[in-house]
């Protein structure tokens, strides 16, 4: 039987965290919108999260959803950096989902959205290309997180066998933790839980709220990383990756399960010796559970964006099969892929011949080139 919604959580606990600014974050304003002002604990978290950011602009805007906010932009590396200076507290109605890839080796899985979007700038960002962001591409937070954890708990008894929960997808799913304390919240609702098992990307550096709480081994915490040079080239606004591995040790230290997803891979000039270094230096500091690797896989409105912040003739684009794949993203010519991933899976069978390996977003040609067919599947969103 599905636990009400006030059952799901501790509203005391969440309404008496005290927001902390989220590193790289200053938002100019921030907007009120749909579902903010509906209950007492809304009401509160709204109160605490602008009192944490005393010099933005409030706009009460209760009409309005979360991703209808009007940014009064048309063109759109504008609306994107107006996008990243507001920040949306409202609700998510329907946050619980099922991914509905096809025509690519990837698994479909279960995806929760406390938060949309991030504040961070990657210039490669493939969420600017879908169509919930390309219209209002704001940084959101979503209020009613004991409903949606609800609704995680009535599809889980439903499903009735462990399965993963990412959080992720259509966010990173730390970077606004320090305003909300959600994961304080989120943890512990997956440690107690009976099937559902939490999937965490980020790129953060602050896991601070995470390090004391008793999960159970029921939490999967993933970072997204890269070479610095690709880091430094391509992701604004972002931890560096010393930061990133920074927070990955204490997380492995407090028995949390520990992944990486290296993507996507870029293969910049000297990429053979950058992307070793690096993933023989993150081997031997971390004790990864699974990695998983992935090049550039963009849909055509995003590579645009892309192409408006770095210039047409960017590392990415002239590289880039001009053909459509099979799913409708671009890709790198699967010779190109090849090549790179047959090179950084020696270097990480050398430095750790158990590490779990899958691809993401790949075809299945893909596999059966490297060899890795039996690999189909284990990637990081999925148990």
């Amino acid at each position: 039987m599905t636990s009400p919604p006030e059952q799901i959580i501790s509203t005391e606990e969440l309404e008496a965290y005290r927001p902390r600014q989220a590193a790289g974050f200053s938002p100019s304003r921030i907007v009120l919108a749909k579902g903010s002002n509906t209950t007492a604990t809304r009401r509160h978290l709204t109160e605490n999260i602008c009192e944490a950011y005393r010099e933005a602009k409030v706009i009460e805007d209760f009409g309005t959803p979360h991703n209808r906010v009007n940014l009064e932009q048309s063109d759109p590396l504008l609306l994107s950096e107006a996008g990243k200076r507001t920040l949306v507290l409202a609700e998510h109605k329907s946050a619980v989902r099922h991914s509905t890839e096809e025509r690519n080796s990837c698994p479909n899985f279960w995806h929760f959205s406390p938060y949309g979007l991030c504040p961070y700038g990657c210039a490669y960002c493939y969420l600017a290309g879908t169509q919930g962001v390309r219209f209002s591409p704001t940084v959101k937070i979503f209020l009613n997180l004991p409903e949606i954890l609800a609704e995680v708990d009535r599809v889980a008894r439903q499903l009735g066998e462990p399965t993963a929960f990412y959080l992720g997808k259509l966010q990173d799913g730390l970077a606004l933790d320090p305003i909300t304390g959600y994961s304080r919240q989120i943890i512990p609702f997956f440690a107690a839980h009976p099937t559902a098992r939490l999937t965490m990307l980020t790129k953060s550096e602050d896991v601070g709220n995470l390090i004391d709480l008793d999960h159970r081994g029921h939490a999967i915490l993933s970072w997204t990383v890269n070479p610095t040079e690709v880091i430094k080239a391509f992701e604004t606004n972002t931890p560096t990756l010393e930061k990133r591995i920074e927070a990955m040790q204490p997380a492995a230290e407090a028995g949390y399960p520990i992944r990486a997803v290296v993507m996507p891979i870029i293969p910049i000039s000297g990429w053979e010796r950058l992307y070793q270094e690096f993933l023989t230096d993150l081997l031997s500091r971390v004790p990864l559970q699974r990695i998983t690797l992935g090049s550039i896989c963009s849909y055509p409105q995003a590579m645009r964006l892309t192409e408006r912040k770095l210039g047409r003739d960017n590392p990415i684009s002239v590289q880039l099969d001009q053909s459509r794949m099979s799913d409708g993203r671009a890709r790198f010519p699967q010779a190109l892929r090849q090549d790179v991933y047959q090179g950084l899976l020696q270097t990480i069978r050398r430095q750790d011949a158990d590490v779990e390996i899958g691809l993401c977003l790949e075809e299945p040609s893909m596999f059966d080139s490297l060899d890795m067919g039996q690999n189909m599947g284990r990637c990081n969103c999925v148990l």
